[in-house]
């Protein structure tokens, strides 16, 4: 990475995630050149997190999941529901709550969209190899682990008043 002379290096956590975030932004684009027309990447991420870690899912768990608002959640499922990709249902335990589930054309949009969007990133497997993807994933996946455990801390315990310092 080339820097400018006299320029203080920024933290390489920061370089890091720096990385992450171009690549993301990059990738991203390439997904949603072969998205159904008014199709983003965030409607493709439900849809792949459905697929990956099962649906019966709370529009609210999804939100959380995503880290996004419950409207902008709503909207998203209300875009997906309207193409037939995904099923609301009633929340059998709350009247008033949904459940979200994938439908079997969701699921075939989003095995199109993964086998459109592989050749254009196929000259990646010309310039580093499958051992290198395979070298990058555990690390990725640790940082993506930790992560996803942080943004949710623990609970505070209640201190007891009573007991004694020590």
């Amino acid at each position: 990475m080339n820097e400018p002379a006299g320029r203080p290096r920024d933290p390489l956590v920061f370089v890091f995630f720096n990385e992450v975030g171009i690549i993301e932004q990059l990738a991203r684009s390439q997904l949603e050149r072969v998205l159904p027309a008014g199709l983003k990447a965030p409607h493709f991420g439900v849809l792949n997190h459905l697929v990956r870690l099962g649906d019966d899912k709370s529009p609210l768990s999804l939100a959380r999941a995503f880290q996004v608002s419950k409207g902008t959640m709503t909207n998203t499922l209300q875009r997906l529901e309207a193409r037939g990709f995904v099923a609301l249902q009633p929340d059998p335990e709350d009247g008033r709550g949904k459940r979200v589930f994938l439908t079997e054309t969701g699921r075939g949009m989003r095995e199109a969209a993964i086998k459109a969007v592989v050749p254009s990133m196929m000259d990646l497997m010309v310039r580093f190899s499958e051992a290198d993807f395979e070298r990058a994933l555990p690390f990725l996946q640790s940082i993506r682990a930790y992560l996803d455990e942080a943004r949710n801390p623990k609970p505070k315990r209640k201190r007891d008043h009573n007991a004694k310092a020590v």
